[in-house]
């Protein structure tokens, strides 16, 4: 049974960093590709990151790029977002999702909800002081 457990939510002061993990059960993070997605109250679920497979490609949104960091521990068979310089805009519940059968052209298709087999039940983020 393939589930995703994330952790690591909590409050963070602007300007703060905060490092969510992803735990896959039933599959190895390194045969799939996960994303990851955020969303806060009265709007979409959007892409904010993923990790390709295999070798582990990382494609960021624009809103978050110089500011999180996608990462992948096969060890532990984890991936990891790593958000530092947290903003206003920041705060939501953080999901991520895992797709086995990779799309072509995933690296251009990833922020699409679509794409993923499997989601978290999530994790919230807050930015507050």
């Amino acid at each position: 049974q393939v589930q995703l457990v994330e952790s690591g939510g909590g409050v963070v002061q602007p300007g703060g960093a905060r490092r969510i993990a992803c735990a896959a059960d039933g599959f190895t993070v390194d045969d799939d590709a996960i994303g990851g997605f955020r969303q806060a109250p009265g709007k979409e679920r959007e892409g904010v990151s993923c990790i390709s497979r295999r070798e582990g490609s990382t494609y960021y949104a624009d809103s978050v790029k110089g500011r999180f960091t996608i990462s992948r521990d096969n060890g532990k068979n984890t991936v990891y977002l790593q958000m530092n310089t947290l903003k206003s805009e920041d705060p939501a519940v953080y999901y991520c999702a895992a797709v086995h059968r990779v799309p072509r052209a995933y690296g251009s298709r990833w922020y699409r909800r679509g794409v993923y087999d499997y989601w978290g039940q999530g994790t919230q983020v807050t930015v507050s002081s």
